[in-house]
């Protein structure tokens, strides 16, 4: 008998805890902003008028230096993909400002947001299209290969 009551105490001690541990979850659901939901991608057009506007951003080529020779966009600083493990230090006093990553067509960049963003660069985006998108749509000067 002193056995069950002291099984049903703890049973209903414990009870007690996860009670008060779901309502503190409530609270904290209630109470926590909703987290900035930022595209991982951007377009041509909207990069360009940001360019245009002097929107505060750092424009970021990450394609190798042999394809940024062929063609690049002059804005763009190269930090290649290959390289970006190493040269992330280079982009830590940008970690609170916006970054755009292009590359050819879009998928390097992508990978590179991912990445950036598992390292706590929140606000990067990837340019959809790349710089053969730019070509064709924004700067027919910018050569395509």
């Amino acid at each position: 008998m002193r056995h069950a009551l002291h099984k049903r105490r703890r049973l209903d001690e414990n009870a007690a805890v996860v009670r008060g541990l779901l309502c503190l979850l409530e609270v904290t659901r209630l109470t926590m902003p909703e987290p900035k939901k930022i595209p991982l991608e951007i377009d041509c057009q909207t990069v360009k008028s940001m360019l245009d506007t002097g929107a505060d951003f750092l424009f970021v080529d990450c394609r190798e230096a042999d394809e940024y020779q062929r063609a690049h966009i002059a804005t763009a600083q190269l930090v290649p993909m290959s390289a970006i493990q190493e040269r992330l230090g280079e982009l830590e006093p940008h970690r609170n400002r916006e970054i755009v990553v292009h590359c050819h067509h879009g998928g390097r960049s992508l990978r590179v947001t991912n990445w950036l963003r598992g390292q706590g660069f929140e606000n990067v985006k990837s340019m959809a299209g790349g710089i053969d998108q730019w070509s064709q749509q924004i700067d027919p000067s910018v050569p395509r290969y």
